[in-house]
This record gives structure tokens, sequence and C-alpha cells, in this order.
């Protein structure tokens, strides 16, 4: 009798091709045995931070394999979530708009005395947002302008006047990423297609296209005219924006996958997390190999950041499979303090005058939580959206942080104490120096 293998068929949105090459007959006990090793290996090897169960197997998987919290509830992939479409005659610069234009948000007591809002101060509508863990779709400039990449859209909302207006579109492809210069005038743009633009907001014009990557934009860090780019190609590369040929360098070998973190710290220290679990400092721009390599992550390292009184501390968090919180002095290379923040974490900012860490979290529970520095006491949790928190950006002064979520919103925040007079956006004179320097 002929033989007929059986049909292989795709598992969920895990894509297993499982090679079984036993017949039907082939099976003459009266017990069945599921071979599922090849879905836990695929889990691992495959590191997929937007994966999230779709059946009951898969949420006994992912409590198994991940921990105790119920992942079944959570919306996945928001290319299953189409924005609506747009009325042709509504102008299409308001895309984002105010579901709470007063403002008015509860608060509630907690562990340090302080009043914490119970909601979201204000609300904007954000259609097209990618959920995409790997993503950082929004950036708040020191001009006090928030930039928001929808799809493969830029818009950019003034949060003094309240004014939305559309700064690009891309041909093809998809944005990945966005990072303001320090003087707050200039974005860079990175894009699916490993693309880095740098785009004047106010003339509202491309002023260069930096090519070099051989896949898509993971992350972007400004240190002076420098700017540094991190790819599915496993590379960092540092762009001098001063200079025709605007590749400095490329560190090649520190990660063996998609770079998804960077940030510098005052002193131009660089720190990169990685979709291969690792997190490196860099000392310099000359440096071509890494000062530290932290390897304690057991998942991305997405979320990243400089501690603003302590420049030698830095903080990360980890993806779905790891969950922690670290505190790290890069002077010495010795983990200070970690903690389980229970759910993946997709992002970070610090309140300096509070002294205290905001982190913002995706599957489960899809919250904000606050932390007490550096004991990573939790504080309290922040709930609000209904999906995967993308990314968070802070305002000038420090006071307000907006959230972006797969539940296509952004919300914004009042945590913190305004800083004062420490951090003013700069003048225009200031701003228009860096436009001289772009070639």
């Amino acid at each position: 009798m002929e033989q007929k293998p059986l049909e292989k068929r795709p598992l969920g949105l895990v894509n297993l091709q499982m090679e079984d090459r036993r017949t039907e007959e082939a099976c003459m006990s009266d017990r069945l045995i599921p071979l599922r090793g090849g879905e836990l290996a695929h889990l691992k090897i495959e590191k997929d931070e937007n994966w999230a169960p779709q059946n009951e197997y898969h949420q006994v998987l992912s409590q198994n394999v991940l921990g105790k919290e119920s992942l079944s509830d959570v919306k996945v992939l928001s290319y299953q979530h189409k924005p609506k479409r747009q009325d042709p005659e509504v102008n299409q610069l308001s895309v984002l708009y105010s579901s709470n234009r007063e403002g008015a948000a509860k608060t509630k007591p907690n562990k340090t005395g302080r009043a914490l809002p119970q909601s979201a101060a204000k609300v904007l509508d954000a259609p097209g947002i990618l959920d995409d863990f790997y993503s950082h779709p929004v950036d708040w400039s020191s001009q006090n302008s928030v930039a928001v990449a929808l799809s493969d859209q830029v818009f950019l909302f003034d949060a003094t006047s309240g004014r939305t207006e559309k700064l690009l579109q891309l041909a093809a492809g998809s944005i990945t990423s966005l990072r303001w210069t320090v003087e707050g005038g200039h974005l860079s743009v990175g894009t699916s297609d490993g693309e880095v633009q740098i785009w004047d907001a106010a003339a509202q014009r491309q002023l260069r296209n930096l090519r070099g990557h051989a896949s898509r934009i993971g992350a972007l860090a400004w240190h002076q005219h420098n700017l540094s780019s991190g790819s599915g190609d496993a590379e960092v590369h540092h762009h001098d924006v001063r200079i025709k040929d605007h590749l400095r360098a490329r560190l090649v070998g520190a990660h063996s996958s998609l770079v998804c973190g960077l940030d510098y710290n005052t002193d131009g220290v660089l720190a990169s997390g990685g979709n291969d679990n690792t997190v490196c400092i860099w000392e310099s721009l000359t440096a071509r190999s890494p000062i530290h390599v932290f390897t304690e992550h057991q998942a991305a390292v997405k979320a990243l950041k400089w501690c603003p009184w302590q420049r030698h501390v830095l903080a990360t968090g980890g993806g779905s499979a790891d969950r922690q919180i670290c505190l790290w002095n890069t002077s010495s290379g010795r983990l200070m303090m970690s903690t389980d923040a229970e759910s993946q974490v997709t992002g970070m900012v610090w309140g300096t005058q509070e002294r205290e860490l905001l982190t913002a979290h995706g599957y489960s529970r899809n919250q904000l939580s606050l932390w007490k520095y550096p004991s990573l006491v939790k504080v309290a949790d922040l709930e609000g959206h209904d999906g995967r928190l993308l990314g968070l950006a802070q305002s000038p002064d420090g006071s307000l942080v907006c959230s972006s979520s797969a539940d296509e919103t952004l919300r914004f925040w009042r945590i913190f104490s305004a800083a004062g007079s420490e951090k003013r956006p700069p003048t225009v004179e200031r701003s228009n120096s860096m436009l001289k320097t772009i070639r």
C-alpha cells in the first residue's frame, strides 16, 4: 500500500513546519504522545517578543516557559487590528486628537505619600501605530514637540499649542525608530529598509539619508553631532552628520542579533541592548570593543536608560522570558540591584526630582510601574492601556510622560515634579546651529 506523508500544518502565529515522516499506519499504539519539543525550541531560537498565545495549549506553554502570569487575554500583533479608514474630507493632520481636553486626571495616594494619577491627563488617538515590541515609535523633543510614528508616517504634536502636523510619509516600508537631537530641532528616522533619515522639523524637509545597514533599524541615539544606529544586521554604526562620508565606524561582533536599544550618557558612553539578551557598554565613539558585556538577562533588552544624576548607573529591562529590571554600575561592571517586573519591559524613564524609575510593560498586564531608586521597591502601577506599551517619552521639564501603546493611543501622565529651569527648551539660535553642520 502506498504510504502518504502527514500533512504539514502551521501552529498559530508560530509557524512550525514539523517534519514528521511517520505514516498514518505507523502509529500502532493506543496512546498518542504529541511531540512538543519543537515548539519550545522554536520559541527559544526565534526570540520573538511579539509572540503571544493563541489557544489553550499556547497559554499553558507560555505559563510554564514565561511564568505564572496568564497571557491569554491580550491583543496580539496589531497587523490584525487595522486602523479605521479616514474620511477623505477630514484633514489628515488631525489624525491625532485629544479625547480628554480638560486633562483632569484623578489621583490616589501611594507608598511615597504623594498623589499619583489614576488615569492619564490626556489621551491622543494614534491609528495605525504598529504593535512591534522592537520599535521606538515616540520621542519628545527639548522644544516640546512629540514625534509619533504611525506605520509609514510621522506626525508632530506640539504639546504647548496642541497643534498636530504631518512631517513625512515613506514611499515604501515602515518607520521603526525615532530620536530627536538634544537641541530638539532635528529628528532622526529609522526605517524597516535599513535607512536613517534626518529631518528639519521646522522647515519640514529632509536633510540627509544615511545608508549602510543591511536590515531594519532597531534603535537610534545622538551624542552631539554623532548619530548611532543599531540594526537587524547586529551592527552599530556611528554617523558623523557634518561630513559627506558619514560612516565613522561599524561595531561588529559584540551583538549576534537585532540591536534594539541604544542610549548615551552625558560623558558619551554608549549602552546597547540586543535581541541576543546582551547589554554592551562602549566607552567612547572610538571604542571598537565593549568594556563590559552584561549577559544576565534571559530575553531581548530593548529598554535601557542612563541615570541622570548618577552618570555611571544604567537601568535595563528584559523581554517576556526574563522580565527583570536591573541596575548596573558601569564603572565596575557590577550588578547593583534587580527585581522581577512580572511582565515584558518595553521602555523606561527617570524621575529626577523624586529619584524614581518609571517602566513600561507589555504582556500580560500592559501597565506602567514606578520604582524607588536604588532599592527597586515598587511604588505603584498605573493602568489604562488595553494593549502592549511600546515605549515612553518624557517632557522637557520631566514632569509629563507619554506612553505609546498597541491599543492605538498615546497617553500623557503627570507623574513627576518639574525640573524647573534646568531643562528649558533651547533658544532658536542654538537649535539652528545644528542645521549649519548637517550636510
